[in-house]
Parts: structure tokens; sequence; C-alpha cells
């Protein structure tokens, strides 16, 4: 099965991303599969931690940093997010992981590495795995089927391994029902709310605004600005240079008889009464019961369309349970193993799956056939044009990438091989290039290029560049006289924050003396309110979703009735007080019972195997090269 994977590879596909799983993979820096030819630079009771693999891990978590933070990452915040420590961190805890599953002879199959595998969605195309796909999707993330096979079989193992960890763990109706007690308990507020923009007429002093500037300066800084010239390689430009002869297509359609197979698939409609999989035996007798109604009138000539419509419960429902045609594996097995049993016209008897009871009917069924050289040739030849026309841009970007080491500038050797080169204007990481397909990307690897240094050669999503910055412009601090509307404006905003929040503090010591939030807001002229009841994680009534607001007000009581200092929100300063609470409808537990204590159960079992983990990592023989030990 993993080698026919890895059969008959499509070379130029668009990217496609492998999703949260394959990052996670690649995070773990698992590299059994390269060669150890760089330093070490960990030992885990004696396994080496490469410097390849810490690259590799490094790498994606500033990755993964820099989709997260944008234009904000800058050095300081890279620097607090100590990526070396955790890079060295994930590679060690997964090797003591693996480790731990050698020790306990625990394994992975092949044939449950190849069914994980063909379950992944980014393989699958219409609901099958699809081994083009598979290839094409690896070689587009740099990975090979086999250094992929790896990154799965170790982490389905180190699943195995929590699981014989944890798997013992259970979830007490005790513990259940005080957590549906703390989570759905109530409590109502009363509240005042400052806004900074009541505050109105501020005017800044010269030396009030010179003294502001000098204490925030950092934040006028100009960003960066970088000018670069660069060529473009488009496979779309080199297409009227392929010929894709006779004997090319019918040499590709002989060694790819799989691509042309077309499966046989069945056009069906369906009527599905839901039940949960794990029903009580009344429930699964209802459903059946209620299916059973349906199918008769539908053998009794009712419109199998219009009966669906009526009582459907599927997502089909308002499509008359319409499914159209599909393969027997993007099916459940039930379903898919009737479905196919059956002719043009009929209708099932009813079928349990995982969802519930279905009836089906079946429309059509499709033989599977074999496409002919004829009927595929068009695909064919457009197919083979588009990785030839991608290769010829690739050879081109790559002589030319080649004649940079002589140290010609760029637009020399455009010059030199009747090339167009494009010289951009001066622009920024936050607003790149105007005209470019992947403007965002383009200035990235820009800004990251040493100055007048040719790039190699970058892939974009339209074809192959060679990128020249040509002159940059550092950040600076200006002069105030160059930023002062917006010093003013920041100064403003400053001090409405500062008047809200004195006179919330100056209402709150009013409330402590013992007058009542409706004197007392008076004299501020700001509106007194309550609540109605609200759940620790809920939007709070008339103020919205404020996790802050929420903490302090279940942390009152009657006793305790206002808080230390007033609460920045995000509309500005509150000052609230207790005004009732209200325990939670015990009728209401059995109704959430199931999900509490499966919630409850993960983080038990994560809590668990993280106390394992560390334990094994205190007890383990770990020792770091001095590079990249922390200090």
């Amino acid at each position: 099965m993993l080698s026919l994977m890895r059969k008959h590879a499509g070379t130029w596909i668009i990217k496609v991303l492998l999703g949260a799983i394959v990052v996670v993979f690649v995070f773990w820096g698992v590299g059994s599969y390269t060669d150890e030819r760089s330093s070490r630079v960990a030992s885990v009771n004696g396994d080496w931690i490469t410097l390849d693999q810490y690259k590799a891990t490094y790498n994606n978590l500033l990755e993964q940093v820099r989709q997260t933070f944008g234009n904000r990452l800058n050095d300081d915040l890279l620097k607090s997010l100590q990526l070396r420590k955790r890079a060295l961190d994930q590679l060690i805890d997964n090797m003591l992981m693996l480790q731990a599953a050698e020790k306990l002879s625990l394994s992975v199959s092949n044939q449950e590495l190849a069914q994980a595998i063909q379950q992944f969605g980014a393989f699958q195309s219409d609901g099958a795995f699809d081994s083009r796909r598979y290839q094409t999707v690896l070689s587009r993330n740099n990975l090979t089927p086999e250094a992929f096979e790896i990154l799965q079989r170790e982490a389905m193992l180190i699943g195995k391994l929590r699981e014989f960890i944890t798997g013992t763990i259970k979830v007490s109706d005790r513990e259940a029902l005080e957590w549906y007690k703390w989570n759905n308990l109530t409590t109502s507020i009363e509240y005042a709310l400052f806004d900074p923009e009541r505050y109105k007429g501020l005017t800044p002093t010269e030396e009030e605004l010179n003294e502001y500037f000098a204490a925030h300066k950092t934040s006028y800084k100009t960003e960066p600005q970088i000018k670069v010239r660069y060529l473009s390689f488009k496979p779309d430009l080199y297409k009227s240079q392929v010929h894709i002869s006779e004997d090319e297509i019918r040499d590709y359609y002989e060694t790819h008889p799989e691509d042309y197979n077309i499966p046989k698939t069945v056009e069906a409609r369906h009527i599905l009464i839901k039940v949960e999989q794990d029903a009580s035996e009344e429930a699964v007798a209802k459903a059946r019961e209620a299916i059973d109604n349906i199918l008769e009138m539908a053998r009794k000539g009712e419109d199998f369309e219009e009966l669906a419509k009526q009582y459907s419960q599927g997502p089909s429902k308002d499509k008359g349970g319409y499914l159209g045609s599909f393969r027997k594996e993007s099916m459940v097995k039930p379903f898919a193993d009737k479905a196919f049993s059956m002719n043009a016209g009929e209708i099932s008897e009813p079928v349990r799956t995982r969802f519930g009871w279905h009836i089906i009917k079946v429309e059509k069924v499709n033989p599977a056939t074999t496409l002919s050289i004829e009927e595929a040739k068009s695909e064919i030849r457009e197919k083979l044009t588009g990785e030839l026309s991608k290769t010829l841009a690739y050879e081109d970007a790559e002589a030319a990438y080649d004649a940079s080491f002589e140290g010609d500038n760029l637009e020399t050797i455009a010059a030199s091989r009747n090339l167009t080169i494009m010289e951009t204007d001066f622009f920024t990481e936050k607003k790149p290039p105007a005209g470019l397909k992947d403007g965002a990307q383009f200035a990235t690897f820009a800004f990251e290029q040493p100055d007048k240094e040719i790039s190699d050669i970058k892939e974009f999503s339209d074809g192959y560049y060679l990128i020249q910055p040509v002159e940059k412009i550092p950040s600076k601090t200006p002069e105030i006289t160059v930023v002062k509307d917006k010093v003013i404006a920041d100064w403003i905003k400053d001090e409405q924050q500062k008047k809200a929040r004195d006179d919330a503090v100056k209402l709150l010591a009013d409330l402590s003396g013992g007058q009542s939030m409706q004197s007392a807001t008076e004299k501020f002229k700001v509106a007194a309110k309550q609540t109605d009841f609200f759940k620790r994680n809920d939007s709070i009534p008339d103020i919205g979703f404020e996790p802050e607001i929420a903490r302090v007000a279940f942390s009152l009581s009657e006793k305790e009735d206002l808080p230390q200092e007033p609460i920045k929100g995000q509309k500005g300063y509150y000052v609230i007080r207790f005004k009732q609470r209200k325990e939670a409808p015990i009728e209401g537990f059995d109704k959430e019972k199931a999900e509490i204590e499966q919630n409850l159960l993960q983080q038990k079992r994560f809590k668990i195997f993280d106390a394992w983990l560390q334990k094994t990592r205190t007890s383990g023989e770990i020792s770091i090269a001095e590079a990249f030990q922390e200090g």
C-alpha cells in the first residue's frame, strides 16, 4: 500500500497546504530520515539531536510566529518568545516520548499507517485517497513520501504512548457535577462606565507635547523601506516553446494507467432519521419506527424527493436527499455497501450507520470504466505542457542565478541574456509593491536579502524570481514637527484614559464609603446600570464580552461587594458592584453530563501526560551543547 502511494507523482501543481497536523509533525523536528551531516546540538539518553533537526524546527517555529504576528513582529517580541529554547525543548520532548514508546514495545504497523494517511483530507479527491495528490502535496511542502511516512508513524506512536499512559483515567460523577455547578453559576452586577471619549476640549502645552514625544519616541519610528530590481520567470510565458508529441502522450498514458481508471459510482438520494451511535435501545427503536413509516410511504408510490424534503434530518434535506454521484469509499461503510449493491430505481431497507437510520434510493449506477487515450489526450497534453513550461522557467532562472556567481549585478545579467528587468519604487514590508501576485511574500524575501546581493531562486505562485536589493532606507525617529498632529492625538487619548480612570477611582471610593450606585454616580454625570444574570464565560448583558469584568464579578459577594480598583474594558473604565447570585439548576446536569465528562477527561489526560513528560525529562540524561544553552 505504501509503495503504491509513492507512484506516479505529478511534478508541478499549485501549492496545497497540508494543514496543522503536518506543521505539528515538522515542528517536532523529527529528522531520522536525514543524514546526520552536521554538528550535534544535544544528547538525550545517548541519542543525538542534530543541527539540521534543530534548524528545521526553529525555522518552522519562526514561520508560525510570523504568520501569527505579521508586521507586529519585531526583535524585542522575537526575543521574548524564546524560539531557540522552544525549538530545542520540542526536539528533546519528542525524543523522550519515542524512546519511552520503544521501551514499551509500542509499534505502528504498515497497515495502520496506510489507513491513517488515506484519511487525510489534503490527500483526497472527491472523498477518496489520490496518490497523485499525495505526491504533489508533499513535494510542494518539501517532503518526500518516505520522510512524511516517518513523521506520521512517529506521531501515531506518540499517540499510542499517550493512550497507554492516560487510558485508564476516569472522571467521577462528583467531579462532573462540581464543574457543572461552577460553570453554570450566574451572577448580576451594578455598574457605571467612564467612557474616555466624554472628556472633551483637551489641549497639550508645548512642554507637555515635547515631554510626551520624548517618552514615546520609538512609537513614531518610520518603517524601513527598500527598492529592488528583479527578474521573473513565469511558466505561462514558456508554454509556446513546449511541443508535446503523440509518443509522449501515449507514454504518459501507459505509465499512469490508474489515473484514467474511473471507478464505479452511484447517484442516489437518501432519507435520514438521526439517532446517536450510543443511543438507548428505546431511542434506536423509535427512530427505526419512524424510518419504517417513511419507507412504507415511498414504496406505496409517494415521491421520494418530496418525502426527503419533509422528513429527512440530514443536510441534504433541502435538495430532496440528493447526494450526487459518489464513490464507494467516500461514504460510511454500511451505507456504501448497501448503495453499491443496488440497481437504479431501487429503494433500500433501512440501513443503520453512526448517523442514524437511512433509506436509500439509487437513481443511477455508473459502471467502472477507463478513459481511452483519445479521451484523456487533452488533459495529458495540458498537464505535460504545464510541467515542462515550469521546468523551462526554472532552468532559465537557474542559468541567470548561476551567472550571478561571477559578481555581476542583476542589471548586467539581464542585459547579457536579453531579459526584461523590473525595478520597484521604495516600499515597506507592510505595503509591498503593486502588481505582484504574492506581494507580501515578495516583500518579506526582499527585506531578508542582504543589500546589493542577488537572491537565490524564489518561487511564488506565478513563477520564479531573482531579487536584488538596490537601496535600503532604515527606520528612523522623525523630528516632532513631522509627526506633531499624531503626537497631539496620542497625547489626547492618553489624557482621556487617565481622566476616565481617575474619576472611576473616585466613584469606587464613594461606593466604599457606603453610597448607593445611583446616588454616587450623579455628581459624575454617568448612568448607574445593572445587568441581568450571566455565566462566567458569557457575554455580559448590556456590556458585551469582557472576560476581566466577568472574572472580577464572580469573585465578589454580598460581604465583599466591591472590587479593589476599576476595571479596564473595551469601552472605558468600569466600576462594578455585586448585585445577586443564582445557583445552577440541578435538573440541567443530566443533559450536559456526557459532554462535561469528556471535556474534563481530556483536561485530566493532558495534565497527567504533561506531568509524566516533565518527570521523564528530569530523570533523563540530557546534555546540551554550550552554544545552545540559555544564558
